[in-house]
């Protein structure tokens, strides 16, 4: 009888401890979306919920640390493209597998990367900067690190268009941000969330998002599509995952505390106005989409030649 029913007891209990959640560099969209939804969870538990943000290596590092923790919901992952679907493909010796070695929780927030160059960049629209690109041929472009959305969507503009252009990818978002207001780069593919001030004072221009359509927040920016950029489609999005085998009472609290968070109106609000949508889901359809981004982004990555460089 004990045994039985330790496992109910035990979720719900949960939490009754701090839980941590790992997210990617300071200054990046991760980070930012994990200190939303920390604060939220610790203010609806009662409970710390720490923010433990990790750079480097395309966000595999917390990725890696969550994948061999405990199987107990006491660690979280705010994972993206860079650590759960790109890594399989650059990383040959990854250290976990993202589909059997981490479990969704909830989508968190979807959205765009936004094409952003230096204001010395003598272009105003996507067909003026590939004309100017290719009189060059020596332009930079920042990222967040090998792998992340910020360097696939980069090296698919660069499949799209034939302009030539070297990446260089740095620690976090904010690193590449970094790099870019200074014109160790000129272009960059970020999230709005990332350059938000920047983009608003004009200290960086914006010429195109990574969709087919016009994103809500970003009205006046064309989309990938308008600017006559057939296949150039990438997906800005950011989930939670805990350790495979977390008992799915626990999966289920935590899943239903985040959709709650994400459902009301002044949290749908502060997304928007940093350009990105409030995406809750369940579990199963965040880990049939990792899957579905696996199978489509592998072939690109491989015909782009994309390496972990």
């Amino acid at each position: 009888m004990l045994i039985v029913l330790s496992g109910p007891i035990g979720a719900q209990e949960y939490p009754n401890r701090p839980v941590r959640i790992f997210g990617h560099g300071p200054g990046s969209t991760a980070d930012y979306l994990s200190r939303i939804i920390a604060q939220k969870l610790s203010e609806k538990w009662g409970q710390p919920v720490i923010v433990d943000s990790r750079t480097g290596a395309g966000g595999t590092v917390p990725a890696d640390i969550v994948a061999k923790a405990p199987a107990d919901g006491y660690s979280l992952l705010m994972g993206h493209a860079g650590p759960m679907v790109s890594s399989v493909v650059l990383y040959p010796n990854l250290p976990y597998d993202p589909v059997k070695d981490l479990v969704g929780v909830s989508m968190v927030a979807t959205g765009v990367t936004v094409m952003m160059v230096h204001p010395s960049i003598q272009a105003n629209t996507v067909a003026e900067f590939i004309q100017y690109a290719k009189k060059r041929n020596d332009l930079n472009f920042s990222s967040a690190g090998n792998g992340t959305i910020s360097h696939i969507t980069g090296e698919l503009f660069k499949q799209v268009t034939g302009v030539n252009m070297m990446h260089i990818p740095y620690k976090s978002a904010g690193a590449g941000l970094t790099a870019l207001l200074a014109n160790e780069t000129q272009v960059s593919f970020l999230s709005p969330v990332t350059a938000a001030a920047q983009l608003k004072t004009g200290k960086l221009k914006a010429l195109v998002v990574s969709t087919s359509d016009r994103f809500p927040s970003l009205p006046e920016v064309p989309s990938a599509s308008e600017a006559g950029l057939s296949g150039m489609d990438a997906k800005l999005w950011f989930g939670l995952f805990t350790a495979a085998k977390t008992p799915k009472a626990v999966i289920q609290k935590l899943n239903q505390d985040i959709t709650d968070i994400l459902r009301r109106p002044d949290v749908k609000e502060l997304f928007l106005k940093q350009g990105i949508q409030a995406s809750p889901s369940t579990p199963e359809s965040l880990e049939d989409f990792v899957q579905t981004e696996i199978k489509r982004w592998t072939p690109i990555i491989k015909n782009a030649n994309i390496q972990a460089d």
